[in-house]
């Protein structure tokens, strides 16, 4: 069962209200599904980053990081297919003018119940007549015919129109990783099987169905791809299905919010393909990705470009083409599923409601508050807040009642609030109040930073 207390709106208004995540250009009337994040957000979502790094490559013995161009050789997206086979099938509404995608429209209309990705434009198109679905803005029944439009942002590059290239923003980040295989095999001098990760921005000019930050043109990636020999994907694959669920618990995720969704509908290439789907407010969506992709991408990249991406086994001197396996998970829809996931509605034994985010500590903003229980400590307190920052991000508030400022730190997630009081005045110990069970207990301000690194680590 989904967290009942959470809603998109009530999200939605909390990371407006607490610095999480804003509407982007809000003050121009904003645009289209754009957000941008806050001084709160912004903490959270390097954290998640943060951690998966130090999961996928720091903790792996053979992963190595890069961090790829966003606008590449037009060349890669001709290899790769996107040119010619990345788009969506969209439906412009006569009535209000209103573009919409076929697919989405199928499986809202049917409630999950039917699955567009198995049906040709043509059959998808004869679903919307013989059920007679209706436009979701204005409720009329005036469809164009489908069409495709494929989704990469296009530019130039030149200062003439004589002289101008076409390129693209790219899509996604994972060519980054095909075509600079053969330079982190070489500088590494890595051995297959090997991983090769970056996080980085991408962009698709797709309609989006409004849920937040689920899906926006301008995303961030967390991918991995795993280069073995063939005959051992199949292991590997079934490895990364584990870590990749083994790592969302780990952050904090119930089980049963989880569940794996194996494609109904693999790519030519690709062997085998599933998703981590995750139960948000608006039902089961795609979390992250594992796909195996054979051979293809090195492949295409190898015959369109002219160089050689061919691996030389040193124990055997065999040569093949290594094999892919692909790991693929959004920051952006992390992040959303952290929120969903950490939100919740107490109420306390008098009545009041408190609404709190339990982040993992890792995940938290701020580590820590620092509250005096005065004012006229504030220069204790501050000079206590300002020996932790060298070592956490930790937030100092003195504003309002004790009650209303653990209130204000429960609704941000920070896990741990520490109270200076008159008592460390004398015996130099402070108050420190656990977020989740709102225990209290007494700890000498020397032993913070440790216990705050006990408590904080991923």
């Amino acid at each position: 069962m989904a967290n009942q207390a959470v809603t998109m709106d009530k999200l939605v208004a909390l990371c407006k209200a607490r610095g999480i995540i804003f509407p982007g250009s809000e003050i121009y009337g904003g645009m289209g599904n754009t957000w941008d994040y806050g001084p709160v957000g912004v903490e959270i979502k390097n954290n998640i980053k943060r951690a998966w790094w130090k999961r996928f490559v720091q903790e792996s013995e053979n992963s190595f990081g890069i961090d790829a161009a966003i606008l590449m050789n037009s060349r890669v997206w001709e290899a790769s297919g996107h040119t010619t086979s990345f788009s969506d099938p969209k439906m412009d509404c006569k009535a209000c003018k209103t573009r919409h995608r076929a697919d989405n429209l199928i499986e809202a209309h049917s409630k999950g119940k039917v699955n567009p990705d198995l049906m040709s434009n043509a059959e998808m198109e004869a679903y919307i007549q013989e059920h007679h679905v209706c436009c979701p803005n204005c409720g009329n029944f005036d469809w164009t015919p489908i069409r495709t439009f494929n989704l990469m942002f296009e530019t130039s590059r030149g200062v003439t129109d004589e002289n101008q290239n076409r390129i693209y923003l790219r899509p996604e980040t994972a060519q980054g990783e095909f075509v600079n295989f053969a330079n982190v095999q070489r500088t590494t001098r890595a051995k297959v099987p090997f991983g090769i990760a970056q996080i980085g921005k991408a962009f698709r000019n797709e309609i989006t169905p409004g849920n937040f930050i689920f899906r926006t043109i301008e995303f961030e990636q967390m991918e991995h791809q795993w280069f073995c020999k063939e005959g051992t994907d199949g292991q590997y694959y079934n490895e990364f299905k584990e870590k990749a669920f083994r790592f969302l618990l780990d952050l904090g995720f119930k089980e049963e919010h989880l569940r794996f969704k194996d494609h109904d509908k693999l790519a030519h290439y690709a062997r085998a393909a599933c998703d981590i789907q995750y139960l948000y407010p608006m039902g089961w969506s795609e979390l992250n990705g594992i796909h195996n992709r054979t051979d293809y991408d090195l492949s295409r990249h190898q015959e369109y470009s002219g160089k050689s991406l061919t691996y030389v086994d040193p124990m055997d001197g065999s040569r093949y083409i290594p094999y892919v396996i692909e790991y693929s998970i959004g920051a952006d829809r992390l992040m959303l599923a952290v929120l969903c996931e950490a939100y919740d509605e107490e109420t306390l034994e008098n009545g009041e409601v408190r609404n709190v985010m339990h982040f993992h500590p890792a995940l938290a903003a701020y580590k820590a508050a620092v509250l005096p229980l005065q004012k006229n400590l504030a220069p204790q307190a501050k000079e206590l807040a300002a020996a932790l920052r060298k070592r956490f991000p930790v937030m100092y508030d003195e504003a309002g009642s004790i009650g209303k400022r653990y209130r204000r730190q429960d609704e941000i997630g920070t896990p741990y609030c520490i109270t200076v009081d008159f008592d460390t005045l004398t015996d130099g110990t402070v108050t420190v109040r656990d977020r989740d069970s709102m225990e209290q207990i007494r700890l000498p301000m020397d032993s913070l930073a440790a216990y705050l690194t006990e408590k904080c680590s991923f």
